[in-house]
């Protein structure tokens, strides 16, 4: 049966995620391996993969890492006591935090600085919550329910988020806080940030034309499955998948319009692959915006250039 595939954009990496993988890859390059990297630099099993076979070598937590040597933070962020014991320990840290996480890191201080209770609406677990809550007490919240739950006696209450929510179940929490706590402040900007939010727009408009739905990412990368619950939330059938191997035969019965996406850490080339196992199909892409963000590379890794 011939099928259509709508090819969701933007789609697979952003710029964080560019800039991530870049500086592992330059390190290598520059000083050879290994090159250590506390937790996944991004969340992609093929991502990190790959850079372990070029040399470099993942760990959970910095007490893994030789003295002095070189070690790289993910792009998901840490708090301000990981880089403490990075500094006791003498590690020459390369910081590849997305500058959009920095900047909610930024916010926190500043709120709390200047005497607000923080509320994060985040996943709890996830390594950019646990970054983001180590720079100042807050409360974290997930759902509409644990709202309700709060009880927060104070003149002054402001909001963040991860960077990875989906926008519309982040709206209705803030909607919420909005309701329970009427002089509620908030960032200046959305912290969901801009690939988030286009991926999940465009996961969106193919899934309304599409009866079944494949986004290419790992299973804890935050945003890919963000998009998964998404799309099923449109009513089509939609799973999460970290490469083709994982279509399931089943899942393509009676299908003819498939649409098809991936999270802001898998790679290009797994959409590819995707799109070459469906067979013979006509390919059409829904293109929602044009991404021509770059963010700098830390000047320890441009210095060799």
């Amino acid at each position: 049966m011939d099928r259509t595939v709508l090819l969701a954009s933007p789609r697979s990496f952003c710029a964080g995620v560019e800039r991530a993988i870049e500086i592992v890859e330059r390190l290598l390059e520059q000083r050879g391996g290994p090159i250590y990297v506390r937790k996944q630099i991004v969340h992609n099993v093929h991502v990190v993969r790959s850079l372990e076979a070029k040399g470099a070598v993942f760990v959970e937590e910095l007490d893994e890492v030789p003295p002095s040597a070189t070690v790289v933070f993910s792009a998901h962020g840490v708090s301000p006591a990981v880089r403490a014991e990075a500094s006791r320990r003498e590690l020459d840290v390369i910081d590849a935090t997305c500058p959009l996480v920095t900047k909610v890191h930024a916010e926190a201080r500043r709120f709390h600085a200047r005497g607000d209770t923080i509320i994060l609406i985040g996943h709890d677990g996830h390594e950019e919550t646990e970054g983001t809550m180590g720079e100042a007490p807050m409360v974290l919240v997930e759902s509409v329910d644990d709202v309700e739950k709060l009880d927060l006696d104070s003149d002054r209450i402001s909001y963040l988020t991860q960077t990875t929510l989906a926008v519309d179940e982040t709206t209705e929490v803030v909607d919420a806080l909005r309701a329970k706590y009427p002089n509620l402040l908030g960032p200046g900007s959305d912290d969901i940030c801009y690939a988030t939010t286009n991926r999940q727009i465009a996961v969106r408009a193919v899934a309304e034309e599409a009866d079944l739905v494949l986004v290419v990412g790992s299973k804890n990368s935050s945003n890919s499955v963000r998009m998964v619950e998404l799309a099923n939330r449109t009513g089509t059938p939609a799973y999460l998948i970290d490469d083709a191997s994982e279509i399931q035969p089943e899942w393509l019965e009676g299908v003819r319009v498939i649409g098809l996406s991936a999270g802001a850490s898998a790679p290009p080339g797994l959409v590819d692959e995707v799109v070459e196992a469906l067979g013979p199909k006509e390919i059409r892409e829904h293109k929602h915006a044009e991404e021509t963000i770059q963010f700098t590379l830390p000047s320890a890794v441009r210095r060799a250039d």
